[in-house]
């Protein structure tokens, strides 16, 4: 073992605070866990971004070690093992997410990809010996999709030689973005989706105001809806939906100096405000121009009528992918201001070439 994990494996764990399992996950949970006996070594927890798959996957993994589970299959949530799992401390389970140790500074910091060494300590190595508990052993990894190829392939090695009693839980939103020969290795759960009226009562317990609001401009997804709602960027992101309601009038340069007048810790968050502002007025808009209506901003129904007899929808639909692409890199921005005023620009050749 090398000095990098004996570091990280004498540092504390990272603060990962533990959330109880959302109103819509309970049936899915109980379903999954009365057939624990029969679960794979290896699932692939998938869904759409903000319903709460890693929720899911942390109350999958404590139902999993839970030492006396209830009747139904869920975990007891006062054994040992369960207090272990809440508090971050059970030896028989291990997180692989977007937090790494760094020994340099001694601290536990935000990381872009999960990397192979992180593989080989906490799922290779970790496996490698038996039980602490004398139970299971459960890795989760998430998001799946960030691991980078290193690190899928030393995962693929255990996927393909599981150790006895080791369940692997992996998440991901994009399961495209996991390499297909660690993917076909793993039963795929689909994780439960609620039904509208379910996710706005959730919103509303949470304090949000104008939960159907919130919900509609999430896409459904009431996790992605209630960050929205607090992060602080919904004047941001209505400035955007002005400036993209008139496309001709659009400033590219004034647009990308927004990012710049931000301070420095703001400034990401600035950017992921603009990036989900064009894609959610963008896919409204191809949706009116093919006949349907708006969904995630009804609100502005009327910009989107009179936008949409006036753009050619091949250029709108490839326009809008080039959105979802600079949205996936967010999390490594090189020039945040010029990614806006790239996308800025592209926005306003829809009506302009």
């Amino acid at each position: 073992m090398n000095e990098k994990h004996d570091a990280a494996d004498a540092a504390a764990p990272p603060p990962r605070p533990w959330v109880d399992a959302l109103p819509w996950q309970g049936d899915w949970l109980a379903q999954k866990l009365a057939a624990r006996d029969r679960l794979p070594a290896a699932l692939l927890v998938t869904g759409r971004a903000g319903i709460g798959k890693y929720v899911l996957a942390r109350h999958l993994a404590r139902g999993l070690l839970c030492e006396s589970p209830r009747a139904d299959g869920l975990a007891c949530g006062a054994c040992d093992g369960c207090r272990f799992v809440v508090a971050g401390s059970h030896p028989d389970h291990r997180i692989l997410d977007l937090l790494d140790y760094d020994e340099k500074k001694g601290e536990w910091l935000p990381v872009n990809e999960i990397q192979v060494d992180r593989v080989r300590r906490d799922v290779v190595e970790f496996l490698a010996v038996s039980s602490h508990r004398g139970g299971r052993r459960v890795v989760v990894v998430s998001p799946a999709g960030r691991m980078n190829m290193a690190a899928a392939n030393s995962l693929l090695k255990t996927l393909e030689e599981p150790p006895a009693g080791a369940t692997l839980v992996l998440v991901a939103g994009s399961p495209g973005r996991i390499p297909a020969t660690v993917a076909s290795r793993c039963m795929r759960m689909p994780a439960p989706h609620p039904e509208p009226a379910d996710a706005a009562a959730w919103l509303a317990a949470q304090g949000v105001e104008h939960a159907d609001e919130a919900l509609a401009l999430a896409g459904g997804a009431p996790l992605a809806a209630l960050e929205l709602a607090r992060d602080g960027q919904a004047a941001e992101r209505d400035a955007w939906f002005d400036a993209l309601a008139r496309p001709e009038a659009i400033d590219p340069v004034a647009l990308g100096a927004r990012i710049d007048l931000a301070g420095k810790d703001e400034r990401r968050t600035r950017v992921a405000a603009a990036v989900d502002a064009i894609e959610a007025f963008t896919a409204d808009l191809a949706r009116v121009a093919a006949g349907g209506r708006a969904e995630r901003l009804p609100r502005r129904a009327a910009a989107f009528d009179a936008l949409a007899v006036r753009v050619a929808a091949v250029d709108l639909c490839r326009y809008h992918r080039q959105v979802l692409l600079q949205r996936a890199q967010l999390a490594r921005p090189l020039a945040p201001r010029l990614v806006i005023e790239s996308l800025a620009a592209g926005y306003r050749a829809l009506w302009t070439s």
